[in-house]
């Protein structure tokens, strides 16, 4: 059954329930409540609906607008739910998918459905009433006209592939909702021994702290121009050409090729106050409270369908600070990463057996070795790193002929990406979320080149442009398709851990993702289950993208109490 969530004018909320099964969506029964008893309603329905199982079309799915303007304030009222569908995050996958391009649905106009709202309420309060008067019921029925029309290239229906990828995607909402509620543990005490450790001490506002002060006076000593501000591009520029450098730029990968007794003082100038910049004493003032860090993820927030952060910097948390990730007294963090993910992705999608069989191996690159591809772990990752990215410089470049000729199926499948992006054409995942298209600009250029023929450095120009967009559609296939199985991983993981407790964060639960890496805070007496849900997730996501392949999708895992210790 899907449950249809109609916010109103006047402040109610009209609850519809549609027949799935059903041509048409047909609803079959309405409710109308006021915003406020929302909770109770879901919680109701929630506790009436058949048993949680791990099936992605199993059981009752909740249909609303947009999960992180709904699903944090039912949260805040101890109320979960098991699935939902996000109106739009599936309306962007497909209006964008060539699986659905020759669809009214994809060629409509833009619309308010197209104006993204990511934020609840303040205080867990509910505003579900859009600025814009929106239909969720009809907007549901387009979606799923679009999906059923949904067809490959070949003209074969795509339709169940499709629709895995937008139930994946909606419940990487839900987890995302679910981890900024439950924060990731964190120790203010140890942060904070950490920046004093080193930075100095905590200082006054507006001034630096003592040990990155010494530091600039020893960039200024070394420079010998006067006192500087290292904080200052311009300036920085200005006094390293004063001293007679040769810098054209304060980047840190030019300023390590000059030799002058000022550059590794700058660079490790540079690296504290990257330190002191993002996770520092208002960092920590503006995100950590009552012991949790809540960062603010955004699904689908980058354009291959990973996440991205829109507060607290989730997604760059450095090594330096890991430390201050501390379990609570009497629970662990089971820390999950997947071994060698893209090149496993890569092995599963391009059917090429010889990568399969290194994909076996519980190190891929040692598998690769094993094959005879290549001599050493080292090259293995190099020529890899070559073929997903399209590197042609250096240790990459020199062993991609290696690989190329012993993975032939699975280093077709990314030159063909990139040759189709080299003509400004969409390639997409496996499970249908594809790339944009190159900019008016670049398309123009080309066609002009193509047309006019142009001077050499103009006809290179283009061509310099075409071989960087193929180098990104190479990489947005693998890349895409290794986020849908991480998708696929968090939600099955995330149903297993919600029959261990009644509420979030009463047990075991996610609390924090990064592209192929998972967190779990758990009771230390429960860690041994969790691991092993963990793992079997992870291989269960592997058999419903690749059904049949015999690539295995590895982890590495630790239980630890403080994060630092995981790796």
């Amino acid at each position: 059954m899907l449950v249809v969530v109609c916010p109103q004018p006047d402040g109610t909320v009209v609850v519809q329930d549609v027949d799935r099964a059903q041509p048409g969506l047909p609803v079959v029964a309405t409710e109308t409540v006021e915003v406020e008893e929302l909770p109770a309603l879901v919680r109701a329905r929630e506790a009436a609906a058949s048993p949680t199982g791990t099936a992605p079309d199993a059981g009752l799915r909740w249909v609303w607008a947009d999960t992180a303007a709904t699903y944090p304030a039912l949260l805040d009222a101890d109320v979960r739910v098991d699935r939902c569908w996000d109106l739009r995050l599936c309306r962007t996958i497909l209006r964008g998918s060539a699986l659905t391009a020759r669809t009214p649905y994809a060629s409509a106009p833009r619309s308010a459905w197209d104006e993204a709202r990511t934020a609840a309420a303040p205080e867990g309060l509910f505003d579900l009433t859009p600025p814009v008067a929106l239909d969720p019921l009809r907007e549901l029925r387009d979606q799923q006209r679009a999906l059923t029309a949904a067809v490959g290239e070949d003209g074969r229906p795509e339709s169940s592939r499709l629709w895995l990828l937008l139930a994946a995607e909606s419940a990487g909402a839900l987890v995302a909702a679910e981890m900024t509620f439950a924060g990731v543990p964190w120790d203010v005490v140890e942060h904070d021994r950490l920046l004093s450790e080193l930075l100095g001490p905590r200082p006054a506002p507006g001034f630096r702290p003592a040990l990155l002060e010494a530091k600039a006076a020893q960039v200024s000593a070394a420079l010998g121009v006067g006192e500087i501000n290292p904080d200052s591009p311009v300036e920085l520029l200005r006094s390293m050409r004063l001293a007679g450098l040769p810098a054209t730029s304060t980047r840190s990968w030019e300023l390590q090729q000059i030799d002058h007794p000022a550059i590794a003082p700058l660079l490790e100038y540079k690296k504290m106050s990257r330190l002191m910049t993002a996770n520092g004493w208002h960092w920590l003032d503006t995100w950590v409270a009552g012991g949790r860090f809540r960062p603010v993820y955004v699904p689908g927030g980058v354009v291959t369908g990973r996440w991205a952060s829109d507060g607290g910097g989730a997604l760059q948390l450095p090594h330096q600070v890991r430390s201050a990730v501390r379990a609570d007294p009497g629970w662990v963090l089971v820390v999950a990463d997947a071994a060698q993910l893209e090149p496993r992705i890569l092995a599963a999608m391009s059917g090429d057996e010889a990568m399969a069989t290194a994909g076996q191996a519980a190190d891929m690159y040692e598998g690769m070795v094993a094959t005879g591809a290549v001599a050493t772990r080292q090259q293995a990752k190099f020529g890899m790193l070559g073929a997903m990215y399209g590197g042609t410089q250096g240790e990459s470049g020199r062993m991609l002929p290696r690989i190329t000729r012993a993975f032939p199926q699975a280093l077709a499948l990314v030159e063909a990406a990139a040759r189709a992006g080299e003509q400004g054409e969409i390639v997409s995942t496996w499970l249908g979320r594809s790339s944009p298209l190159p900019s008016a600009e670049w398309r123009s250029a080309h066609s002009a080149a193509g047309a006019e023929g142009g001077s050499a450095a103009e006809q290179e120009a283009v061509r310099s442009q075409a071989r960087s967009w193929g180098r990104f559609t190479r990489n947005f296939v693998v890349q895409g398709t290794a986020a849908e199985w991480a998708l696929c991983w968090m939600a099955l993981l995330r149903l297993r851990l919600r029959a261990l407790s009644e509420t979030v964060t009463g047990g075991p639960h996610l609390a924090f993702f990064l592209h192929d890496e998972i967190m779990v805070h758990t009771p230390a007496e429960l860690a041994d289950q969790v691991v092993e849900m963990v793992q079997e997730t992870a291989h269960e996501a592997g058999r419903i993208l690749f059904e049949g392949s015999p690539v295995e999708f590895r982890l590495t895992t630790a239980v630890v109490t403080a994060y630092s210790d995981a790796k």
